[in-house]
């Protein structure tokens, strides 16, 4: 089920909302979890036994390591037998059929693919659930004994899917209050943060994505046929079309998480207006750097262990994060790329791009186009080695002045949606309680007549 439908919207969300207003406060998780099970089986349900073995491994991991507190030996035994099961997993459906068509390559065999089923939001669920072991066994948190409040945390609707990648110690509190757990004012920044959230993804994702999928779609130009100008504003669509995309969706969830009573952290903090790389990474999906830096870059040795050391673990961190995103090589030389670049800022740039105004800017968003165009060299009607050529080596074909005449409103309001001129907008509703209401209003009623006019597109984050 996704968001940005009719079904999701005056369907699952009213009810679900109803039935978690309405019951006793101490069936609040209940019912939580149970319609976040509707939720995910809606589409899933054959691979729902793989959600419920990682929630009953850890569930049960985190009670292990309470039971045998003084000793070590077991501790750690329930910690790995948790966090193998849970990779495990991971890398069985996601990674198989990677590792066995580099296995036919290489040694030039042909065993067959699986052609396994990725589970929705299996890259999620199990950072999550493995944060939670993690955390019991640094006794950062503590045990969790219901198993419904456990499976209500890890099946929560509003971030199951997608993320912002949430840790238990982030809803362990509200999970735990019965009463007074939802108050008007979180219901109305919620509603507010969903509005707007949808927006993002139905008006400016989708409608940015139409010109992308124009170049290379198969009812499009062709990457082929697309001159170098042409290709290089389809990128710039795509760079718009992700950020709305996922970050549409992050503030859907963080929206619907405020109307249940939580309190998600924020997953995007204007990436865009970033002055360099090692900026733009603390703003674009912070919940998963976080959790990279907390349970691998840390443990590692972080920069305790001289610069070298530093260097090689931040080299696993982004060899880890690329490889996270897809079952693909291009993903790996976009996580390595990326690595190259924060070195280079570390070690060299960092100091001279602070002193600058304009330019860190230009060489920023012009690093992370070209990082986008990584990210996307194994989608359909792409080739990366093509990509590239045409964004590199100046070429003829079709022109971009046609797609630039009818893309060039939306492509100036993407730009204004990226810079914290949407913050002053944001502080001027707030103080203006019937303009809030009206541009709500507004947003609402266009959001959903879009919705109703076009054709659903999933979030582009389900794959990963």
């Amino acid at each position: 089920m996704v968001f940005s439908t009719i079904l999701f919207l005056f369907r699952f969300l009213p009810i679900t909302l109803a039935l978690y207003y309405i019951v006793p406060a101490k069936l609040k998780n209940t019912v939580l979890f149970v319609c976040s099970l509707v939720f995910y089986s809606w589409g899933e349900v054959k691979l729902f036994p793989v959600m419920a073995a990682l929630i009953l491994v850890n569930y049960i991991a985190g009670l292990g390591m309470e039971k045998w507190e003084q000793n070590s030996r077991v501790r750690m035994f329930f910690l790995l037998f948790s966090v193998i099961i849970s990779l495990g997993m991971l890398f069985f459906f996601k990674y198989t059929d990677f590792f066995i068509r580099n296995i036919n390559a290489v040694a030039g065999t042909s065993i067959p693919l699986l052609k396994l089923t990725l589970p929705l939001g299996i890259s999620f669920y199990t950072f999550q659930t493995m944060s939670y072991s993690i955390d019991v066994y640094r006794r950062d948190v503590k045990t969790e004994h219901n198993i419904i409040n456990f499976g209500a945390y890890v099946v929560m609707f509003p971030q199951l899917i997608a993320g912002p990648i949430v840790k238990y110690r982030d809803v362990a509190e509200r999970l735990h209050v019965l009463k007074g757990r939802v108050t008007l004012d979180r219901v109305n920044e919620g509603i507010t943060l969903f509005i707007f959230g949808l927006a993002k993804k139905v008006l400016l994702a989708d409608g940015i994505s139409a010109l992308w999928y124009d170049v290379v779609g198969e009812s499009g130009v062709g990457l082929a046929n697309a001159s170098t100008p042409l290709v290089w504003l389809g990128i710039i669509a795509y760079t718009f079309q992700i950020y709305f995309d996922f970050s549409g969706y992050s503030m859907m969830g963080i929206g619907m998480g405020k109307m249940l009573g939580f309190d998600f952290p924020d997953n995007f903090n204007l990436p865009y207006v970033s002055k360099s790389i090692t900026e733009f990474w603390r703003r674009w999906h912070i919940t998963l750097s976080s959790w990279f830096r907390e349970y691998v870059y840390i443990p590692l040795g972080g920069n305790r262990r001289g610069l070298r050391r530093q260097i090689l673990n931040i080299f696993i961190v982004w060899f880890l994060t690329g490889f996270w995103h897809g079952a693909n090589w291009n993903f790996i030389f976009w996580g390595l790329y990326f690595f190259v670049l924060l070195m280079i800022e570390k070690v060299w740039l960092l100091p001279h791009l602070k002193k600058g105004r304009v330019w860190p800017h230009i060489y920023t968003m012009l690093l992370v186009i070209i990082g986008w165009a990584l990210f996307v060299g194994s989608d359909s009607g792409v080739t990366l080695p093509l990509l590239l050529q045409k964004m590199f080596i100046p070429s003829g074909g079709v022109s971009a002045l046609y797609f630039l005449r009818n893309y060039a409103v939306l492509l100036a309001v993407c730009v204004f949606s990226c810079t914290s001129l949407t913050l002053k907008c944001k502080r001027a509703l707030e103080e203006n309680t019937v303009l809030r209401g009206l541009t709500l209003s507004v947003v609402l009623v266009v959001t959903i007549a879009y919705m109703v006019d076009a054709t659903s597109s999933p979030f582009l984050y389900f794959r990963f």
